[in-house]
């Protein structure tokens, strides 16, 4: 297994096959780190490792929420099942907070998530001590990259807070995304990264989203930066539903509207035409997205898919 230094996974993750880095800003095989709010330090390790998922009650206050760390890998969706055994998870919430993964693997991963009718939203859980004791809250500067972009893609209902971080770029082949330009690439190579943009496309249509979406991501390279995403690129893409985050989190006493707070400093890129793609069935490497150069802080290791 190889391993990533950067932000975003910028191919995706073949199930069975050599990997692919999916270049998205959102979070693929590596990412870039930053010091977010309290126990950032924490959550930084946390993003390089694979996903965990974690149950966080919050009674009285709201229902609980689901927390999803890491990187997603080829165990991810096992994981989850495992995870979500015996819970009642049926239009619950997943908090994420993570560099991207497997691109194929994070589309399994999607579709189950949308099965259960889930609402997704970025945020770092955090433990909030007052007078009254100590109790779990949501931090909203967080980072979702690469593949992770298409994970909060699949709730039914989308909130991203204005400290959220969400980027995007390319797939690449995982294992050439340190010297793209340099490195050589056969037919097959190229068989198996339109393979999977045409089932990253489908998924994305799939989940509501827009082609947008698809042609920021693929027009950032795996040599330039991750593509951090506007508030109007957000809308654009239809990765945001709601402005309130009590939308996701219904019972929670919290309503941070994000229309009211003013648009992220990141300068808009134009999208680029995106090819149609089919889907091929046959097998082979999958993609994951490759590591991208972080605004945020130090870089981190991301993953490289596995055979």
């Amino acid at each position: 297994m190889k391993l990533f230094r950067s932000i975003d996974l910028r191919g995706w993750l073949p199930a069975g096959a050599a990997a692919l880095c999916v270049a998205l800003p959102i979070a693929i095989a590596t990412f870039a780190t930053s010091t977010t709010s309290v126990g950032a330090g924490g959550t930084v390790a946390a993003r390089k490792m694979p996903m965990k998922f974690r149950w966080v009650a919050c009674e009285p206050n709201c229902g609980g929420w689901v927390s999803a760390v890491g990187i997603v890998t080829a165990d991810s969706p096992k994981e989850f099942e495992e995870f979500a055994r015996g819970r009642q998870l049926g239009g619950a919430t997943i908090v994420l907070d993570s560099s991207g993964g497997s691109v194929n693997d994070s589309i399994t991963l999607g579709r189950r998530f949308r099965s259960l009718g889930m609402r997704t939203t970025v945020g770092v859980t955090v433990q909030h001590r007052s007078e009254q004791g100590s109790r779990p809250r949501i931090a909203p500067e967080a980072y979702c990259e690469s593949m992770c972009v298409f994970l909060l893609l699949s709730g039914n209902k989308r909130y991203v807070p204005q400290a959220a971080h969400v980027r995007v770029h390319q797939i690449w082949m995982g294992d050439r995304a340190e010297n793209a330009k340099a490195a050589s690439y056969t037919a097959h190579d190229m068989m198996i990264v339109e393979r999977d943009i045409g089932r990253l496309a489908k998924y994305t249509f799939d989940m509501g989203g827009a082609g947008d979406l698809l042609a920021l991501a693929l027009n950032v390279p795996p040599w330039e930066e991750l593509h951090e995403l506007s508030n109007e690129e957000l809308r654009l893409t239809n990765l945001v539903t709601t402005d309130v985050l009590a939308d996701v989190l219904p019972q929670i006493n919290v309503g941070t509207p994000m229309a009211d707070l003013g648009p992220k400093p990141v300068q808009a890129r134009l999208p680029a035409g995106v090819a149609e793609a089919e889907t091929d069935a046959q097998g082979g490497k999958s993609t994951r997205t490759a590591e991208a150069v972080s605004t945020g802080g130090a870089t981190a290791p991301g993953v490289v898919p596995q055979k």
